[in-house]
């Protein structure tokens, strides 16, 4: 009897294990088809990487001899400082380092906390059950600005180190602080599409809490990080569509990059097909007083994780949307060079434009002073109401100066606050015997020397290291005071 009781409980206790590990094995969710996704983003094609050496190291050169001269002689960082009323859109740090114009495409994501940021990143990288992924959870779970880089081995970089390393381009990231750097992190992946692009995890938005609590100035830091960010990711989810205070500074930050945002909504396997349509309602209607644009934003609805949609959900639908956005980001990796060159004549042009205004104010301000005046009151009277003396009017008879690319006249009145008239000089004596104008030659760079680098790549006559160390990639400004 004994014997038959023993029997039957290790019977018992068998049905019972493998009944665990069927549940067990039932609530572990599928994982999907990864397919798309290399195909899409061609990481299965074993061909090495364009060479762009030449193409950058000529860039260098254009940049620093030709309009980094101009930039700081006229403090364009200045200007820069009040960067929402002068220029919105992206620009180049106060003094562009070879670590800026060397850096790869970066790519931001943005948005609420917990709506799917960092599982967003796991699954595009295939992080997910490593030692790397990015921490995830239903709670806010990032504090850090975490990017995410090729490395020939998976390592942690801590922000200070970044910050210190100067051949990067977080360097200028100092600027924030101690404090910040604590909630910088680096992770460096041995991935195929970390050689092409860079990713940025934020810490999620919090709308009741006070920017002073992070003890870093958040805003100034996301504007940084969006002002170089090829392509914006800006999440939401279902139950996270309010609007508040936090949300609302970002997009007004975001100002003037709207090309680049990309709305997604997240998580949408979870919904059924009328909630889904209603969540994607309310999500325009929460954004359209933030997007001040004739062109509605690109939203994208999907679920970016690596389970299985959820069934009786509009999987092929997920299925093509996902596939949309991968393109997108593909097409900034591809495009990734003539963006950079394109970028850097945009800023070349404004660097112009505002050597050109000041030369302006500070003709101006000579022409009205006379030997009774008051400076001071002379040119606060000039700065008060510009459109008095044609500051503005008169740039615009320059050659290559359009009235859509001049900044806020607001701007040079903190500009000139901290900055005396003073302290410059003429462009007509920005000149010297052997390096010649700085106009002229800012002028070569916007008109030739950049559109000719761009010519190149469109016609694959990449320019290669030797030729620019024997030309110099470029030739040498003409001097009008220099004695033929």
């Amino acid at each position: 009897m004994k014997r038959l009781n023993l029997l039957c409980c290790c019977v018992a206790s068998l049905l019972l294990l493998g009944t665990a590990e069927e549940v067990e094995d039932a609530s572990e969710p599928t994982k999907r088809d990864r397919s798309h996704l290399e195909s899409t983003l061609k990481l299965n094609e074993d061909k090495p990487a364009d060479d762009f050496s030449g193409v950058l190291q000529r860039l260098r050169k254009i940049y620093h001899s030709s309009i980094k001269p101009l930039e700081q002689s006229y403090r364009y960082n200045e200007l820069r400082q009040h960067e929402i009323t002068a220029y919105p859109g992206r620009t180049l740090g106060s003094s562009a380092t070879d670590g800026e114009i060397t850096s790869k495409p970066m790519v931001l994501f943005l948005g609420p906390w917990s709506v799917g940021k960092s599982s967003m990143i796991n699954y595009l990288l295939g992080l997910d059950d490593t030692p790397y992924q990015l921490y995830t959870g239903a709670e806010p779970t990032t504090s850090e600005f975490t990017v995410i880089m090729h490395g020939p081995k998976l390592k942690t970089i801590e922000g200070i180190v970044m910050a210190a390393d100067s051949a990067r381009s977080f360097s200028p990231l100092e600027k924030f602080g101690q404090n910040f750097l604590e909630k910088l992190i680096g992770i460096e992946v041995p991935h195929k599409l970390l050689e092409r692009v860079t990713f940025v995890d934020t810490p999620g938005i919090i709308e009741n809490r006070k920017q002073q609590e992070r003890g870093y100035p958040f805003n100034d830091v996301c504007q940084w990080f969006i002002d170089r960010a090829d392509l914006i990711f800006v999440v939401f989810d279902p139950t996270k569509l309010d609007v508040g205070l936090e949300l609302e500074m970002l997009f007004r930050q975001l100002k003037g990059r709207e090309s680049q945002i990309r709305i997604i909504l997240n998580k949408a396997d979870s919904l059924a097909t009328q909630e889904l349509m209603r969540v994607y309602g309310a999500l325009f209607w929460s954004l359209a007083p933030l997007i001040n644009v004739t062109e509605p934003p690109r939203v994208y609805v999907s679920s970016f994780w690596p389970h299985e949609y959820q069934p009786d959900t509009h999987k092929d639908l997920f299925l093509k949307e996902e596939i949309s956005l991968l393109e997108d980001l593909n097409q900034v990796i591809e495009n990734r060079m003539e963006n950079k060159i394109a970028f850097i004549r945009q800023h070349a042009i404004r660097v112009r434009i505002h050597a050109l205004l000041v030369d302006r104010y500070l003709q101006t301000y000579k022409d009205k002073m006379t030997f009774f005046s008051d400076g001071e009151l002379v040119f606060r009277d000039i700065v008060e109401d510009p459109d008095k003396f044609f500051i503005f009017k008169s740039i615009l008879a320059k050659t290559n100066v359009s009235k859509f690319d001049l900044p806020n006249r607001e701007a040079y009145k903190d500009f000139f606050g901290i900055n005396p008239i003073t302290s410059f000089k003429l462009l007509s004596q920005q000149c010297s015997y052997m390096g010649g104008c700085f106009l002229e030659k800012i002028e070569k760079a916007i008109t030739r020397e950049l559109p000719d680098l761009l010519g190149s790549i469109g016609l694959g006559k990449k320019p290669n290291v030797l030729s620019c160390d024997i030309t110099g990639c470029g030739e040498n400004p003409k001097n009008r005071y220099k004695k033929p």
